[in-house]
């Protein structure tokens, strides 16, 4: 019995895995940070911070992937920094595809979190606060523990978006089998030589089913979480 998916599919597959997690748990400490700021917090540019968070939603993400390769790629003012101060490389390798992906990602993980926190109700925490808590203390037991729906569908939206990214991660680090070419990376290359619809099908339903148990472990998680911190 052959198995369903070929070898390089599943490379493609488990990267597309890997290259998410990566995404989500590195941007998720930054867009909690974000939310809270554009929530709670009030100082000069606070306007220019909400559209920076949200450009990727509407810049075409190829001009993304480039804005990514001349910052990070070998030749990046950061890009450069970070090789010769730590010999991190970004360009056309895989941590350069979970950075875009991040990117892309980030916006959709922000949102929810935002209006999580924007409906606590603020004088909880400044109950707590009256009380002797410091900001950080009321943040983390009063302001994230009631935010928390927000924050879990935030986490698996972005993971759902991250495992979709094509146009910022290929312009960024192109499509490398075994090292940059994700799930829908591989899709486009199995389009562009005869014979490869199949192999591109099966991984289009791979992706569909991903895409779908994202969905729904989100309404799951957020619904449970929801629950708990109600009481109900």
């Amino acid at each position: 019995m052959t198995p369903w998916l070929d070898p390089e599919e599943w490379t493609a597959l488990l990267l597309s895995l890997r290259v998410s997690l990566v995404a989500t748990l590195a941007s998720l400490p930054l867009a909690l940070l974000s939310a809270q700021a554009l929530a709670r917090w009030r100082f000069p540019g606070r306007g220019l911070l909400n559209v920076l968070i949200h450009m990727p939603l509407v810049m075409p993400p190829v001009v993304t992937g480039y804005l990514l390769l001349v910052t990070f790629g070998t030749r990046g003012p950061i890009g450069m920094l970070l090789q010769d101060c730590c010999g991190i490389v970004f360009a056309f390798r895989w941590t350069g595809a979970a950075l875009a992906a991040g990117v892309m990602a980030f916006p959709l993980m922000v949102r929810p979190i935002w209006l999580s926190i924007e409906a606590v109700a603020i004088h909880l925490e400044e109950s707590a606060a009256d009380l002797g808590a410091r900001p950080l203390w009321v943040f983390l037991t009063v302001t994230l523990p009631l935010a928390l729906p927000g924050l879990v569908a935030g986490a698996v939206l972005g993971f759902a978006r991250a495992m979709g990214e094509f146009g910022a991660t290929i312009t960024f680090v192109s499509s490398i089998p075994g090292e940059t070419q994700t799930l829908p990376s591989a899709i486009h290359a199995f389009l562009q030589v005869p014979g490869g619809e199949r192999a591109a099908i099966r991984l289009v339903l791979v992706s569909i089913a991903v895409s779908g148990a994202a969905i729904v472990l989100s309404e799951v998680l957020g619904r449970a979480v929801a629950g708990r911190v109600t009481g109900r």
